[in-house]
């Protein structure tokens, strides 16, 4: 093994006296304000001066003052000279950007540069914050600011709904069908939806075992009416219901036509143009299907789910079908100002649990605050 030594020279008498040493690393642990360096060695009577020359060393290194360094170290030095000790070295932070400064690698440097006009930018900013809040609250209070912060959230989700006619009078006119499907989009829904007008009920049991659609849908194929306009209408419906649906599983779309040679190119231009959003990414603009996006074609199912329904529809299905939380469902659909109440599900339909039934009727009622801003303002 290697041995290392200390090596002191007496420039009166030209000679050196040689002490044994160990070889020793200052690993300085950040913690709040302060760093800690601990340093371990052993040191004898004898080896006090060559301990003082290596004080010496840390505290220029340090930029501490080595007598009020030595003054809290030298003590316990010589009353442990038989035995090894630790020395603890207490640093402020501002020591250490000190050391940087002094010592530091150019990368440092910069890093430490950043952090100083980053402190004094976040002090300004956090001081204008705090007075202009403190502006806001004096001028409206703040049970005034938590009706806002709620009216917000709604209005956050408007943005995504479907044009609302607030003043119809009947419910098929809250909600305008043709805001959902053009005439166009709904005539090119004719050559696919037609599997579904002429499906038997063999093949329905077959696509409920594969899963081939959602709940929803297959649930509904059961009811088509007998008549042939109203079941094509239907059909057309469900057909683009089930659509939508699987377009809000989709991340990031890749392909030309993501829902399938099948699916007309009028339908997924429009899937593409109103239910995505751009984003930039390794250099080139991608169509994203984000929360938003999702929340947007939640909506949209609803209101599809409600003309199919006359007007009252179980909101708890298509909330499985979209793998939604219950609490972002019932948002969307207070929303959208239905009146949701308690209904037994289907049977066999997620253990016959108790599902959200949502209803669009007139007048219509008045908007709340979701049960997550309730919750919110008792913390307040």
């Amino acid at each position: 093994l290697s041995r290392y030594f200390i090596g002191v020279l007496d420039k009166a008498s030209g000679q050196m006296e040689v002490y044994n040493a160990e070889i020793f690393h200052m690993q300085p642990l950040l913690s709040g304000r302060k760093a800690l360096c601990y340093l371990s060695t052993k040191v004898t009577a004898c080896e006090t001066f060559a301990r003082t020359q290596l004080l010496t060393a840390v505290s220029s290194a340090l930029c501490i003052s080595l007598a009020a360094l030595s003054a809290s170290l030298l003590p316990y030095s010589l009353s442990m000279e038989q035995e090894g000790y630790r020395v603890l070295i207490c640093f402020s932070l501002a020591q250490m950007d000190l050391c940087i400064e002094a010592f530091g690698t150019s990368k440092q440097k910069r890093a430490l540069s950043s952090r100083r006009m980053n402190a004094v930018g976040n002090d300004i900013l956090n001081t204008a914050v705090t007075k202009a809040a403190a502006n806001v609250i004096d001028a409206k209070g703040v049970s005034a600011l938590i009706q806002d912060v709620a009216q917000d959230d709604v209005q956050n989700i408007s943005v995504f709904l479907p044009p609302c006619n607030e003043d119809a009078d009947k419910p098929e006119n809250v909600y305008k069908f043709e805001d959902i499907l053009s005439p166009a989009e709904y005539e090119a829904l004719r050559v696919p939806a037609a599997a579904f007008v002429n499906i038997t009920p063999e093949e329905i049991a077959k696509k409920t075992e594969e899963k081939s659609h959602c709940s929803f849908v297959l649930e509904e194929l059961k009811f088509l009416p007998a008549d042939e306009k109203r079941r094509d209408h239907k059909a057309r419906c469900l057909w683009f219901l089930d659509t939508l649906i699987k377009f809000s599983f989709l991340k990031v779309i890749k392909k030309k036509h993501p829902m399938g040679p099948e699916c007309p190119h009028i339908i997924s231009r429009k899937l593409m143009k109103n239910f995505t959003s751009l984003t930039y990414n390794n250099g080139s603009v991608q169509n994203l299907v984000s929360a938003s996006m999702k929340a947007k074609i939640a909506a949209y199912a609803i209101t599809l789910a409600l003309h199919i329904n006359n007007f009252q529809t179980d909101l708890t299905i298509l909330q499985n079908d979209m793998k939604l939380q219950e609490s972002r469902m019932m948002d969307i659909a207070k929303a959208m100002r239905l009146k949701v109440s308690k209904a037994k599900g289907l049977p066999g339909l997620e253990n016959d649990q108790n599902h959200k039934l949502g209803t669009l009727s007139l007048p219509l009622p008045v908007q709340k605050a979701s049960g997550n801003q309730r919750k919110r303002r008792k913390m307040n």
